[in-house]
C-alpha cells in the first residue's frame, strides 16, 4: 500500500511539472509570434539583429523623393502580419513607407495602452451608426480610418510597438532590398491622406506629379515638417481648372 502511495504521488508530480513546463513552452511560444509584439524578451526572433525601421542613414534630404509609386504586393503583405489590419506601401528613389491601422488579432500593437489612448469610438456599431455622438449612418469613402466605428489608430507613430515597426520592416526588405529606410505610421491623417494617393494609383495614373505633395506629408509625418498639403482630391481639382 505504501509503494502504491508512493508511486501515485511521483505520477502526480511528475504530471505537475508536465503542466507547468507546457504552460511556459506555450507562453514563450506566444511571446515569440507576432500574436504578442510587447513582451521584449531575451532572443525574441522579432528582435534579433540590427534595427530595420526609422532613420538610419542620417544624411539630409532623406525624404526629397525624386519618384514613388504604390506596391499592391508590399501593401498585401503587409496587410497580412498579425495585429495589421490594413496597409499602403509606397516606394520611392529612396524609402519605403507604411501607412496602416491596427485591429485586434494581436496584442501590444502599441507601447502604452488603456481605455484612454484609444482613438477610436466604436459604440456605434452596436446600434448601426457610424458616428455615436450624432447618430449620423454615413461615412467618408474617401478615409479607412476614422474616429468612430472604424479600424484603430496611433496618432504618433513613436508609439507604435518597435517589435511590430521590425517585423514589417523586415518583411519590406526581404522583398524590396534596395530600400534605404523604412518609415512606418498608424496616424489617421498620414493614412488618409495615402488612400488618395493609392486611389490615383488603382485608376491607372501615375503619381509623378504629385511627387513634391507626397515629400511634404512624409516630412510632416516623420521629421517635423511644418507643412500639411492638401489632400490629393483637392490638389486635382485645381490642377484641373487651370
Amino acid at each position: 500500500m505504501e509503494k502504491l502511495r508512493k508511486l501515485l504521488m511521483s505520477f502526480t508530480a511528475i504530471a505537475v511539472i508536465l503542466t507547468v513546463s507546457s504552460g511556459c513552452n506555450y507562453r514563450r511560444q506566444t511571446e515569440n509570434s507576432t500574436y504578442d509584439y510587447g513582451t521584449k524578451q531575451k532572443n525574441d526572433p522579432k528582435m534579433l539583429g540590427s534595427r530595420m525601421y526609422g532613420t538610419m542613414s542620417g544624411l539630409p534630404g532623406q525624404h526629397d523623393n525624386q519618384w514613388l509609386e504604390y506596391s499592391n504586393m508590399l501593401s498585401t503583405e503587409v496587410s497580412n502580419i498579425n495585429g495589421v489590419a490594413a496597409a499602403l506601401v509606397f516606394l520611392t528613389d529612396k524609402n519605403a513607407y507604411v501607412g496602416m491601422t491596427l485591429d485586434w488579432t494581436a496584442t501590444h500593437t502599441r507601447k502604452t495602452g488603456g481605455r484612454g489612448t484609444r482613438e477610436q469610438n466604436n459604440t456605434g456599431s452596436n446600434s448601426g451608426v457610424y458616428n455615436s455622438d450624432n447618430g449620423s449612418p454615413y461615412w467618408n469613402n474617401q478615409r479607412i480610418v476614422g474616429p468612430y466605428n472604424s479600424q484603430l489608430s496611433v496618432n504618433d507613430h513613436n508609439e507604435i510597438s518597435g517589435e511590430l515597426k521590425q517585423t514589417i520592416a523586415v518583411h519590406i526588405r526581404r522583398l524590396a532590398p534596395a530600400v534605404q529606410e523604412v518609415h512606418i505610421s498608424a496616424n489617421q491623417q498620414f493614412v488618409n491622406h495615402l488612400v488618395q494617393y493609392a486611389q490615383e494609383a488603382w485608376a491607372g495614373h501615375p503619381l509623378t506629379p504629385w511627387t513634391d505633395s507626397f515629400n511634404k506629408l512624409v516630412k510632416h509625418q516623420f521629421v517635423g515638417g511644418d507643412d500639411v498639403p492638401e489632400p490629393l482630391d483637392v490638389q486635382i481639382r485645381r490642377a484641373q481648372t487651370k
